[in-house]
């Protein structure tokens, strides 16, 4: 029997908190308490997604790195990074669900708070398993209405991208010292795909490092530098205008290329300005 999705409103009492057995995107059967009320989120987009949802009142632990919006910081509590977490602190919140991501976060650190918590796992490489997780986050944290919402209104404006008729060659950096790029994979590829961009090191596997000799023989007509993780910005152009002095390069909003949660809504027009 599926609980019914009244937890969109934010009075129920304690006693209709029911055991949900749900199955996470890594195939792991997690027994989550229906609607959740204690949450803590170990990825930034997810928190997010779960303050768009309107279940902030309900996130009670982020990580360091969870900056949107600006009112999680305010609200949550700060249990460590994304790979190092601080366990006292997430067991003193007494969490009831733990979303997290295969990539994102560390085996180890998952394997020790699995064993004393619920946790829900994303796995995610292109836009249609983004947006199923925001539909599943949306039904087992009690939002499910909502989820729907946001991930049909997604899914159109990606829809809504006419087809580039001319394909162009891209390499997108996500680091500096040593370079790294996003390659095949990984959801910024997937992005790039969408955004029209054919990558030039599709012949890679996730985030290789590379050389500038093997960047000048790949020879891409647009080079595309991250905002993050690593903070590139306008006074790297030249390093790059050096080693490919034909290619357009330009800065570029990582969020909107890797965050596959809520702000992927922002990405389609995005695409759209950077064709």
């Amino acid at each position: 029997m599926i609980p019914s999705t009244k937890s969109d409103q934010s009075a129920e009492s304690d006693a209709f908190v029911i055991p949900l057995n749900v199955t996470d995107q890594m195939g792991r059967r997690v027994a989550v308490p229906f609607p959740p009320r204690r949450i803590v989120s170990l990825v930034p987009s997810q928190t997010e997604l779960l303050f768009e949802l309107g279940l902030g009142e309900r996130v009670v632990g982020i990580t360091k790195f969870c900056i949107h919006p600006a009112e999680a910081r305010e609200k949550s509590a700060v249990i460590g990074g994304t790979k190092n977490f601080d366990f006292g602190k997430i067991a003193a919140l007494k969490p009831d669900l733990i979303i997290g991501n295969k990539e994102e976060n560390y085996q180890s650190g998952i394997e020790e708070l699995a064993a004393d918590y619920p946790v829900w796992l994303s796995d995610i490489s292109n836009l249609p398993e983004a947006v199923d997780m925001i539909r599943r986050v949306g039904f087992i944290a009690g939002a499910k209405d909502k989820a729907e919402a946001l991930a049909a209104e997604i899914g159109a404006s990606f829809a809504g991208l006419p087809t580039r008729q001319e394909v162009v060659s891209a390499a997108y950096f996500i680091w500096r010292k040593p370079y790294m790029v996003a390659a095949t994979g990984t959801f910024i590829d997937d992005m790039l795909l969408r955004a029209g961009f054919a990558n030039v090191f599709a012949n890679h596997a996730r985030y290789p490092e590379i050389t500038a000799a093997q960047l000048a023989e790949a020879a891409p007509q647009r080079i595309l530098l991250s905002s993050e993780p690593y903070p590139f910005g306008e006074k790297h152009i030249a390093e790059f205008q050096e080693i490919c002095p034909d290619a357009k390069i330009e800065i570029v909003d990582g969020e909107l290329f890797s965050w596959y949660g809520s702000r992927l809504r922002k990405s389609a027009a995005y695409f759209s300005q950077l064709r």
